[in-house]
């Protein structure tokens, strides 16, 4: 999301351009819930990292979220994504582990824009005992769709995700969708905001519907850096209070 708003101004489309300049420009996908069409240049290794911190009913926990990103072709990307969580008890330890492929489908297509789906597996390598993981396998699939009018863009997400189990840790069926938005600010400055929601679900460990609000400034430090940090807060739901600071770094190419 941060590169199609802060890098609007310093050709935002560098996945999409031949030279190895552009190739190295971030695609950031943080600090969003959602993401954008956009993919990491054939056999170039991007990471994303930062931490999170969650308050909610006088509890804390923290998170440190982080996604490889490997381009595969021109409109391919996979990713491996993992996190490091400290519970309010407490107990700190790896979280699950997701793998997913981002195809790009269409550029810049009537009504959808750049259009992507995004399959995912999330493998259950954190512990439901210490509050690190959900004890389930999940399938997931998202749709993005991802556009830019003058020199802010927009992100719409859908996604359903599909849990084993009996549904006592974890929704069996779970949805989410997102519309964030971002554009530059003042020089390598930008802002992002988004609005979130995940929809009731049902079953031993259903909950009600979330809906939250994200939003914080950016910075490109560098075509290849870039920073940010901001606030989260609920709307409705059991959403947390959290505060959030990350980067993420195009390193280069790999193969």
């Amino acid at each position: 999301m941060i590169a199609r708003a802060a890098v609007v101004a310093l050709a935002m489309a560098g996945a999409h351009a031949a030279s190895a300049w552009a190739q190295h420009d971030v695609q950031p996908e943080r600090p969003t819930v959602a993401t954008h069409a956009g993919t990491v240049a054939p056999g170039w290794l991007e990471i994303e990292t930062g931490v999170e911190r969650d308050h909610a009913a006088g509890e804390t926990s923290f998170l440190t979220p982080t996604l490889f990103k490997f381009g595969l072709g021109s409109h391919v990307q996979a990713g491996v994504a993992g996190s490091f969580v400290r519970t309010p008890e407490p107990n700190t330890g790896l979280g699950d582990v997701t793998a997913e492929v981002k195809w790009r489908v269409l550029d810049d297509a009537p009504v959808v824009g750049d259009l992507a789906l995004l399959p995912a597996v999330k493998l259950p390598a954190g512990s439901a005992a210490r509050g690190t993981g959900t004890g389930t396998t999940d399938a997931s699939l998202l749709l993005i769709s991802s556009h830019v009018f003058g020199g802010v863009s927009m992100d719409l997400n859908a996604g359903y995700t599909r849990r084993s189990g009996k549904g006592d840790r974890a929704p069996t069926s779970a949805t989410l969708w997102t519309a964030s938005f971002g554009g530059p600010l003042s020089g390598s400055f930008g802002w992002v905001a988004e609005v979130y929601g995940y929809p009731a679900t049902t079953g031993p460990a259903g909950q009600t519907s979330i809906v939250a609000f994200l939003a914080g400034p950016t910075l490109l430090a560098h075509k290849w850096l870039a920073l940010d940090a901001g606030v989260i807060t609920p709307l409705a739901g059991a959403q947390p209070h959290a505060l959030y600071a990350g980067a993420v770094w195009n390193v280069g190419r790999v193969w």
